[in-house]
């Protein structure tokens, strides 16, 4: 069942039109005519830009929304004055966007102040939004993202400007809280065990062993390591996965593979870039190189650490391969539940704030008819879901600390279901091609 949810106070404006109407159950204050702003933040997904298309196409359908606007680099296109016309754009070429990985209307890293400590970034955006009349705001990420538009949304309601703002999730990680899973994560998951697979035949052709180590993306959440277990689960997969949610020993480690080595005269081992020991240092060399824009260490080196220590305790040959960027722009190996899934979160949103919602994220709920899953949308509170991180149940971990569970297995496996039909062009993928038109006042 969907969950109903209350909805913050709105503020009447000057000139500005609604009447009453029912959503989910509750009053709710409909009809707010003016332009939305669709923004992306954060990491991109290989579907993130489907998010992005519910929200534009559905937004451009709508009578009460005279103008979409999409902010070229997230926020900072807001700050920046930078805003396309996405009526503009082919409607054609317009739907590629369903089916082209990263973010194409650009995306940033920026952490805006507390207001009550600096307002300058939100009476910029208060000027924009007037400036546009934008009476809704849609944000598209993850964790930070939804920080942003929780600040953006209550500075807005506590200086009276009535702009529905609302949450349209992303991460490939799948740590925002409240959601069963996030819109990216099982395409990630999707390539991670697929690559798996093929490195698991790979390291295997030739007539003397090897030790292979995959460092997989994941800070404090194991998400996307765990995922290699799907590989495993098929008979091709990691002798050995490894998470941040458990503190990791190396002594422990090296005993596990050499174990493993020794037993099979191989050993495949997909450990999360975030692992760390007791004391919470970060395994990896490089943890402390540099941070992002919102201080979060930037991970890296760890395949080559392990490597190498790997090496000196089993003498065998050992490769570390890192997947990097390739875990969250591979839309070759895309979801079709994904992409469906991520479609409808952007769509929902604007359904709501149409509706009269504000200050809500989407989230997805998990349900199953006749046997067969299927996914619900709900509405979480901004403020639920900012800085809030979801990690790996304990209880899908083995005891030993080095795998998964049949719990996990059984969670993720709906989720990556289904190859998406992909225009191509020459046997090649044919993405969206925006003309990308600042808009005119």
């Amino acid at each position: 069942m969907q969950k109903t949810v209350a909805c913050s106070p709105l503020f009447m404006q000057a000139g500005s039109f609604r009447e009453t109407v029912k959503f989910g159950g509750n009053e709710k204050m409909s009809k707010l005519k003016g332009a939305c702003i669709i923004g992306q933040s954060g990491g991109p997904t290989s579907v993130i830009n489907a998010s992005a298309l519910g929200v534009i196409e559905t937004a451009l359908k709508n009578t009460s929304i005279t103008r979409v606007l999409g902010a070229e680099h997230g926020i900072v296109g807001v700050l920046n004055d930078r805003l396309f016309d996405m009526g503009q754009e082919d409607p054609a070429e317009l739907s590629l966007l369903k089916y082209t990985p990263s973010s194409a209307l650009g995306s940033c890293r920026y952490k805006m102040a507390d207001p009550d400590v600096d307002d300058t970034d939100y009476k910029r955006i208060l000027e924009i939004f007037q400036k546009y009349d934008v009476r809704y705001f849609f944000y598209n990420g993850g964790n930070d993202s939804m920080d942003t538009c929780n600040k953006i949304s209550k500075y807005m309601q506590k200086v009276g400007y009535e702009c529905r703002v609302m949450g349209v999730p992303k991460t490939i990680d799948n740590d925002l809280f409240g959601t069963d899973h996030c819109p990216g994560y099982a395409s990630a998951a999707k390539y991670i065990a697929t690559s798996c697979m093929e490195v698991y035949h790979d390291a295997r052709v030739y007539d003397t062993g090897m030790v292979v180590i995959i460092e997989i993306m994941g800070r404090h959440a194991g998400w996307l390591a765990a995922s290699a277990a799907l590989a495993s689960a098929y008979g091709c997969g990691p002798d050995l996965i490894y998470l941040p949610e458990t503190d990791f020993d190396m002594d422990q480690f090296l005993t596990d593979v050499d174990r493993v080595y020794k037993e099979k005269g191989n050993c495949l081992v997909a450990v999360s870039e975030g692992i760390h020991y007791p004391d919470g240092s970060f395994v990896s060399e490089a943890s402390t190189s540099a941070t992002d824009g919102f201080g979060h260490a930037q991970l890296g080196g760890l395949a080559p650490t392990l490597a190498d220590l790997a090496k000196t305790r089993t003498g065998a040959k050992v490769r570390g391969i890192e997947l990097s960027l390739l875990q969250r722009c591979a839309a070759h190996l895309a979801s079709e539940t994904d992409i469906e899934e991520s479609y409808l979160a952007g769509k929902t949103a604007v359904e709501a704030a149409i509706s009269g919602v504000t200050d809500k994220m989407v989230a997805f709920e998990r349900a199953y008819e006749d046997g067969a899953y299927t996914c619900k949308t709900k509405l979480l509170g901004l403020t639920e879901v900012a800085n809030t991180e979801k990690k790996v149940p304990l209880e899908w971990i083995n005891k030993d600390g080095n795998g998964m569970t049949q719990a996990y297995i059984d969670y993720v496996l709906p989720l990556i279901q289904g190859e998406p039909n992909r225009p191509m062009a020459d046997s090649l993928p044919r993405f969206a091609r925006l003309k990308k038109v600042l808009v005119k006042e």
